[in-house]
């Protein structure tokens, strides 16, 4: 489409409980754009058995959906609560390797914010990984994952205010 104003695509990542969600439609909220919700979850919380490598790939391929939908009513900001990013990040945290094909998908993100794991954990029913160390090692995973992909997420930490500042800034940036 010439002329047709470039949609700015952000994508939220971290282990669990470190404000992604609440982060994400705050920021679609503030400037106007589109929100992409956590499809893994919404996944994951139908489930009554473990997850499955194979359940990974629905994820993928349902979040692909959703961002592409959403992309597609051209809205100035995406706001994505995680992607493929995070995706293969939970399949090699889960499953102990790289899976190559979720690894082959490209991120669609324009600008990548990487929570950092120094919140305290919430527990819900679908979050499993709340020790500090299963948090380490899950943050450990997500940093080899963009490293592996290229990607040099902003990393995002501090209280849940110093975050929003500091989302809000780097896509207010962006926007510019």
């Amino acid at each position: 489409m010439p002329g047709a104003a470039r949609v700015l695509r952000v994508v939220l990542s971290g282990v669990e409980s470190v404000g992604k969600s609440t982060l994400a439609a705050r920021l679609a909220d503030r400037f106007g754009g589109a929100l992409v919700p956590e499809f893994g979850r919404t996944y994951t919380e139908g489930l009554d058995r473990p997850l499955t490598l194979a359940d990974h790939h629905a994820i993928a391929e349902g979040h692909r959906r959703a961002a592409a939908a959403a992309a597609s009513q051209r809205p100035p900001l995406l706001v994505e609560d995680t992607d493929i990013v995070m995706t293969t990040a939970w399949a090699t945290m889960l499953f102990g390797t790289r899976d190559p094909p979720l690894a082959a998908v490209p991120s669609q993100a324009d600008l990548h914010l990487l929570l950092l794991p120094d919140v305290p954990f919430v527990a819900d029913p679908v979050r499993m990984f709340g020790t500090l160390d299963a948090r380490a090692r899950f943050h450990a995973v997500i940093e080899a994952e963009f490293a592996a992909r290229g990607l040099a997420p902003l990393r995002i930490g501090g209280d849940f205010a110093a975050r929003e500042r500091a989302a809000v800034a780097a896509v207010a940036e962006r926007l510019a």
